[in-house]
């Protein structure tokens, strides 16, 4: 599963430690003995009454003698169980647990150990909830999808529903006369009735897989079709979407050639289906040979789409594609370790896509994700990689940034370590080993240190088992070594947690001469360096080592002299972090940031430049007061209004980097309100608005943000324009974007329209917590749009899925004082939101954060600023 765009990319994930007792968390399991070898379910959907019923059996196996079979069951009512083996066949009585989401099945004789059939009918319900199996709708109609990661199978089948539990599926739909479905395999026969009406659907049988992978979808989709490797390829949608199809297929098309390759192993399924759903909670799910996406992340104008809106769509199929092999071919033992398929998946996404469009920055993605990550992981409160989680709650808060960007992070730094080659080679060994079954964090090591020779191991097992972010802290280098000390690094520790934690990692230095990589260990203080060795010294060669780096004054100036001329695009990114990561600890001077930042003003990459923007947007809205505000509004216009103007207008032809470039430097203009970008941009925003979309535009890039910038301080007129916008489902790209620029809007009465609109039920449920979490990190709407939730909470709850309402959660971490702390505190204490306890203690560090490096860096950012002011 990946998490949808606006959160990976906008909204940090959110994690920490929840410490319950084991004897409640393991009662959520299931008891063992009893193995599912496979199902057969025919499932019937009534879509316009939003109910289903199914006939299932399941062969299973008993390791022993029993009167009693238990499985999970959620929201399903039973009409009739029989368990039956070569002895015969007996009536089950059935038993409900609902709060462990459980069924028992009881016999009057002894079920013998070995094989039993269990014959199951029920009913059940098409949710509103996003989860299970449940309604997505359109105006013109209904669909019935699922959503099953990672505890909701059991609401649309009853199921061993744990990752080890896997099982061979037979499926039939029976549905209208003028529907179609899609499931994980090839249909094999398409008859009709039984009902008059109706015509049932069967597939082939699947492979063995865990019960969150199965999919079923019924209603009109139409496909683009194509092929590779022999393995048919669709996109499918609505069927007024079908024209925005055509993009995805020829990302999977390159992506699954890449990754048959690359793994060694051929794309396990007869073939691949992507259906983007209107009602999707995630950004996508990687169902075995049946991914669903959120339209945003699946639909895009193969011809007039942004570059921005292309590299989503292909970085997501890459991710869901990846999971084929990770995850569902070979799945995690339990959701502990989901870092095995989504780290895994995280690492991988920009492989194949940056080889397939070397053009579009993806190292550079690469790099300002990593430098996210470190900054969400250097927190207070965080989580170890692989953590414990029993109930479906806890299960849901480990699809985090840890699980994601710290595990896709940590394997990165591995492989950049043995080397492409001989990492891939331990990947393939290590899948080919696990084939159709499960397997733990140490099955994956070992195999990497069986195939490299390499203490892989240890180091894994040194940033699996312990949370938080090394710091290297070097000195100046004599007698051909480095001296180097180590401990954990905090953005801010008001709890005043140790720091003497040590890691075994590898290092990979950038000197004049050619990269070196060692592995320093917690006994060592010093590393070797090439008697080559001259001015430059720069501590993360390639930006894929996990952790910050502190270098003495004369190292810093040398580096940072030299770094347009001597570091790539992805170093200059992580060496802006490391400076910024040390300026919020408290260990480095506001003033000697923006001075680098000032000295990179004119570095050629937009990637580079969109990191300096998210600095410089922080400090703004969090450590400046309205003095300040203004005075460092007055410096980015002087620094950076020249080399605005002196990359031009827009060109047919301007490259991604040249675009991105011109977007990110207005969107630094726009944030210090510069007169003349102002106004450029309302004039750009008014002609997009005018010609009804701006996807024919010279440079979609700038338009965006030129909209973005309009909104700022736009009048209801404008307003009007953008609503409109967000209420048009035509192209699901823009009308997502307006949905966003609604919330940017600062003007009083119209942040009341927005979250009135969005808390009304006429904004999917699925997007509604975006506006409202955009207008919480916003300086200028935050304080109107915290009122407004505390003063009319049932409605802003109304809205909130399962997983929805903890990034409102999180998004509230954006105040920066002890008073805002206590009340957020207080709120959430007595209005309880689903899975967010975690996020919460991550949202009130964030504050603490804030307060902290507030009250050490804003005199010198005063005083800085005054000194610019005179000059």
């Amino acid at each position: 599963m990946v998490l949808n765009a606006v959160l990976r990319r906008t909204l940090v994930a959110l994690s920490a430690f929840v410490f319950t007792s084991a004897s409640a968390l393991y009662a959520q399991r299931l008891p063992q003995g009893v193995h599912p070898e496979h199902y057969s379910l025919v499932l019937t959907p009534d879509l316009k009454a939003a109910t289903f019923t199914g006939e299932e059996t399941i062969d299973v196996t008993l390791d022993q003698p029993a009167t009693a079979i238990t499985l999970n069951a959620s929201e399903i009512k039973f009409s009739s169980v029989k368990i039956s083996t070569g002895s015969g066949e007996q009536t089950a009585s059935v038993s409900l647990d609902a709060a462990k989401e459980q069924a028992t099945f009881t016999v009057a004789n002894p079920i013998p150990a070995g094989k039993a059939t269990l014959t199951i009918g029920y009913t059940g319900i098409l949710n509103d909830k996003l989860r299970g199996f449940y309604l997505s709708k359109t105006k013109a109609r209904n669909y019935a999808v699922t959503q099953f990661e990672p505890t909701d199978a059991r609401r649309a089948y009853p199921s061993f529903d744990e990752p080890a539990l896997k099982a061979t599926y037979d499926i039939a739909m029976v549905i209208d006369a003028g529907d179609n479905a899609i499931s994980n395999t090839q249909v094999v026969s398409d008859t009709p009735g039984p009902i008059a009406g109706k015509h049932t659907v069967k597939f082939a049988t699947t492979p063995k897989m865990s019960t969150y992978l199965v999919a079923f979808l019924v209603g009109d989709f139409k496909c683009t079709s194509g092929k590779a490797d022999g393995v048919p390829i669709r996109a499918c949608s609505t069927p007024d979407k079908v024209g925005m199809t055509k993009f995805a297929v020829e990302s999977a098309e390159y992506i699954l050639s890449y990754y048959n390759k690359y793994f060694g192993i051929k794309y396990p399924m007869p073939k691949l289906d992507m259906i983007a759903l209107p009602d999707f909670e995630a950004g996508a799910m990687e169902n075995f040979g049946c991914i669903t996406y959120r339209e945003t992340d699946l639909l895009v104008d193969a011809k007039k789409g942004s570059i921005p809106a292309k590299k989503r769509v292909a970085i997501v199929v890459a991710h869901e594609m990846a999971h084929q092999w990770f995850g569902d071919m070979v799945t995690m033992q339990w959701w502990d370790n989901i870092w095995l398929n989504e780290g895994f998946a995280s690492w991988m996404e920009s492989k194949p896509v940056a080889k397939w469009k070397p053009e579009w920055s993806f190292p550079e993605d690469d790099a300002d994700d990593m430098d996210k990550t470190l900054n969400l992981d250097a927190q207070a409160t965080t989580r170890t990689i692989r953590a414990k989680a029993e109930t479906p709650e806890e299960i849901n808060e480990m699809f985090d940034g840890i699980a994601y960007g710290k595990a896709g992070a940590v394997l990165g730094m591995m492989e950049n370590y043995l080397g492409e080659e001989v990492f891939r080679q331990g990947v393939h060994n290590y899948l080919a080993a696990h084939l159709y079954a499960n397997a733990t964090a140490e099955d994956f090591w070992n195999a990497q240190t069986a195939t490299s020779h390499q203490p892989v191991d240890v180091m894994m097992k040194s940033f699996v088992t312990q949370p938080g972010v090394p710091l290297l802290i070097f000195s100046q280098a004599a007698s051909g070594s480095v001296p180097v000390a180590q401990q954990r690094f905090f953005l801010s520790n008001p709890r005043q947690t140790s720091t003497a934690q040590q890691w075994s990692l590898p290092v990979c230095l950038k000197t004049d001469g050619q990269p070196s990589c060692h592995v320093l260990t917690p006994e060592e203080n010093s590393i070797t360096i090439p008697a080559t060795t001259g001015s430059l010294f720069y501590a993360n060669a390639r930006a894929k080592g996990y952790y910050r780096t502190a270098y003495s004054s004369d190292q810093l100036r040398a580096v940072s002299a030299q770094a347009e001329t001597a570091l790539s695009a992805p170093e200059r990114i992580g060496l802006l972090g490391d400076q910024w990561a040390l300026v919020r600890s408290g260990n480095g001077s506001i003033g000697d940031y923006l001075n680098l930042m000032a000295a990179m003003k004119n570095d050629p990459s937009g990637s580079v430049m969109g990191s300096l923007t998210v600095k410089l947007a922080w400090i703004d809205s969090h450590l400046a007061n309205e003095e300040d505000r203004k005075l460092l509004a007055s410096s980015l216009q002087h620094e950076f209004g020249p080399v605005y103007a002196a990359l031009g207008r827009p060109r047919r032809g301007d490259s991604y980097e040249r675009q991105e470039l011109r977007a990110q430097l207005m969107d630094i203009l726009g944030m210090a309100k510069d007169p003349a970008v102002m106004a450029e941009a309302r004039k750009i925003a008014d002609e997009s608005y005018a010609s009804g979309s701006h996807r024919d535009d010279l440079d979609p890039m700038l338009t965006d943000k030129a909209v973005r910038i309009a909104a700022a301080s736009g009048d209801a007129a404008f307003y009007e324009k953008v609503l409109a916008a967000s209420k048009n489902p035509a192209d699901p790209g823009s009308q997502h974007d307006a949905l966003i620029t609604l919330a940017l809007f600062t003007d009083p009465a119209l942040v009341t329209r927005t979250l009135d609109y969005v808390t009304s039920g006429a904004v999917r449920n699925q997007d509604s917590w975006i506006p409202i979490s955009v207008m919480l990190l916003n300086v200028e709407t935050r304080e109107q749009t915290w009122t407004y939730i505390q003063n009319n909470w049932e409605k802003v709850h109304a809205q909130f899925t399962t997983n929805s309402g903890s990034r409102v959660v999180g998004a509230a971490g954006s105040f920066c004082s002890a008073e805002k702390h206590d009340e957020v505190a207080t709120f959430f204490a007595s209005h309880k939101v689903d899975a967010a306890e975690r996020t919460l203690a991550k949202a009130l560090d964030n504050i603490n954060d804030c307060v902290q490096v507030r009250a050490a860096q804003q005199p010198a950012l005063h005083q800085w600023l005054m000194s610019q002011a005179k000059q």
